[in-house]
């Protein structure tokens, strides 16, 4: 497996220290050092696996550490803080991953032997080792980087095989609840997907729920086990990612910013910036315009 894990390093070396996109539909790469300020964010869904170093998720209450050959899955949109640490032998951090189009995973299930599935809601997102197989499948994946006339043919049939064998492997009951309407999952997605875009509207979590189809008790419920956060934790840290990403780039002062995300107390806003963040957002922006220089 090493001798595949450094294939794969090699295709991926060319990554930038940011996002990187690669010409394969929802492929995507990152190297080096990230700034802590780029890692909080609301993460889409994705399979991300780890090539070299090592990464810290934080969601809610929950933080999972992810180490060289061992992927995550994150089955919904989550708000998360994370860190990248390099190699103990200094190589810079190394990762890619693959946004996940629910439309393509029920594809592939419908092809699929019908498999039990739980009513319970578990975790959006979870961690597992890598193996053989599915290093393979990244490994032609990576090669179409090289071949991009070659992507439209070969990239759908790779993206197929990556999928499938995560479905086969530890975490490929996520895979299947997102594509699959009639899980508690895909209820609470309804919801999730609807404070994505409207995170600056006041809510109840009885709307939420009505919205999920599910009674109020069996919504917070769920909420929280996808998500580490409640539905009103869910839509705070939303708002203030949303708030530090328009504040580090120049887009308003802070107390313009928190009216727009939905604040209607610039001192709670502070306090809530402050407590995600660890600074307060005039601080914040000193630092991070200190570090971009």
């Amino acid at each position: 497996m090493e001798q595949q894990l450094q294939a794969l390093r090699a295709l991926a070396s060319r990554a930038e220290n940011r996002r990187t996109e690669t010409g394969i539909p929802r492929v995507a790469m990152v190297q080096g050092e990230i700034p802590e300020h780029r890692l909080a964010a609301l993460y889409d869904p994705m399979i991300n696996l780890i090539l070299t170093g090592s990464k810290t998720m934080t969601v809610g209450d929950r933080t999972l550490h992810y180490d060289p050959a061992t992927y995550f899955v994150m089955s919904v949109d989550l708000p998360a803080i994370g860190s990248v640490h390099p190699a103990p032998t200094g190589e810079p951090y190394l990762a890619i991953s693959l946004t996940l189009a629910p439309t393509i995973v029920a594809a592939l299930i419908r092809d699929l032997p019908v498999e039990a599935r739980g009513t319970l809601a578990g975790s959006g997102f979870s961690v597992a080792p890598v193996d053989g197989e599915l290093l393979d499948a990244w490994i032609r994946m990576l090669r179409l980087m090289d071949r991009p006339n070659e992507i439209a043919a070969l990239a759908p049939a790779y993206e197929r095989e990556i999928l499938f064998r995560v479905l086969q492997g530890p975490l490929g009951w996520m895979l299947r609840d997102i594509a699959s309407p009639d899980t508690a999952l895909a209820r609470v997605s309804v919801a999730i997907h609807w404070l994505r875009q409207n995170f600056a509207e006041p809510m109840t979590v009885a709307a939420l729920a009505e919205m999920a189809t599910l009674s109020v008790s069996a919504f917070h419920r769920h909420f929280k086990a996808v998500t580490a956060l409640s539905p009103l934790q869910y839509q705070k840290r939303v708002r203030l990612l949303h708030a530090r990403s328009r504040l580090l780039s120049g887009q308003g002062s802070a107390t313009s910013i928190a009216f727009d995300v939905g604040y209607e107390s610039p001192n709670q806003f502070s306090r809530e910036y402050a407590r995600l963040f660890g600074l307060p957002p005039s601080r914040d922006l000193a630092q991070a315009t200190k570090e971009r220089r």
